[in-house]
């Protein structure tokens, strides 16, 4: 009788315990705003977006399983499913990790530039998409999602242009055009044409850049003007945002997305100068983390406060 009773109280004890992990995590995550985060992931990229009513957006995926961790602390534990997921570029600090997640979540949707990729992670990552029946689909410029009805997601780089690689690997082409001044050669680089994307809620905005150059960010930046939140280009490589850049889109808060003590010294100390220089609040994950990014459309704040 002993044994029934201790064991009774034993599920009732951990029933409670599930139920206040469920209410918990539900009032956390569900509180119908719009969270930007932009996980830990070391040497690499990876945002996670979660809009108000509940969609799962994935922006790269980092360089090895640790998105998972991010994914865990952002998700409820009963959802494994993600709406849609980005890839910028197909390196593989930015691949390796969808892997991951593709083992672990359904992707209802998945969308890169549009010259896609041919490596060897490229094409695991695409056998994992197979397996769950998910076609790539390939953006440029003007391409838009709208979540949420109020939420867009559109792509400002790369622009339109027909060339036989914007087929690659099965995605459809578009009818790209250069822009005046690009070559062919620099075009094609991965990094030169990784997607740049605008994500817009009311008056706040996020511009994450992956590693687009400087011609790609020049190209866009004095045109779409004033950005509540930059995600600053190649973990603050020399080859990306620089400081006319940061001129044009007057950011009230860059994040640098890079690795602690990485091999290549980066972020790169102009980088910082120009940051500095022009008095922008900078964060970055080698030194303060996982930065989360709350808004209401209007105002917006860190989590936790920094």
């Amino acid at each position: 009788m002993n044994n029934l009773r201790k064991f009774l109280i034993l599920i009732f004890v951990s029933a409670a315990a599930l139920g206040g992990i469920f209410f918990y995590q539900d009032a956390k995550i569900n509180d119908g705003k719009l969270h930007v985060v932009f996980c830990d992931v070391g040497e690499g990229d990876s945002i996670f977006i979660r809009t108000p009513k509940g969609h799962d957006i994935l922006v790269d995926g980092g360089p090895n399983d640790s998105v998972l961790d991010c994914l865990s602390r952002h998700m409820p534990f009963f959802d494994r499913d993600l709406e849609l997921v980005l890839l910028t570029h197909p390196h593989a600090d930015h691949i390796n990790g969808l892997i991951s997640v593709a083992k672990n979540y359904k992707i209802d949707s998945f969308a890169t530039q549009f010259s896609g990729g041919s490596g060897n992670l490229y094409k695991q990552f695409m056998i994992k998409l197979k397996e769950q029946g998910v076609k790539q689909e390939l953006l440029s410029q003007n391409d838009k999602y709208t979540l949420d009805k109020s939420i867009t997601l559109e792509t400002k780089w790369p622009p339109r242009l027909q060339s036989p690689e914007a087929t690659a690997d099965g995605g459809q082409a578009k009818n790209l055009i250069f822009p005046k001044g690009n070559s062919t050669t620099d075009y094609f680089n991965q990094n030169e044409s990784s997607l740049i994307e605008v994500l817009k809620y009311g008056s706040f905005s996020v511009l994450l850049t992956g590693d687009a150059g400087v011609n790609a960010e020049e190209s866009i930046a004095g045109l779409i003007g004033h950005m509540s939140v930059l995600k600053v280009s190649h973990h603050g490589s020399k080859t990306g945002t620089d400081e006319k850049i940061l001129q044009d889109l007057r950011p009230d808060l860059a994040v640098i997305s890079v690795g602690k003590n990485n091999k290549y010294g980066l972020p790169y100390p102009k980088t910082i100068e120009a940051l500095n220089n022009l008095k922008i609040k900078t964060l970055r994950t080698d030194l303060n983390g996982e930065i989360e990014v709350v808004s209401d459309g209007n105002t917006f704040k860190t989590e936790p406060n920094m």
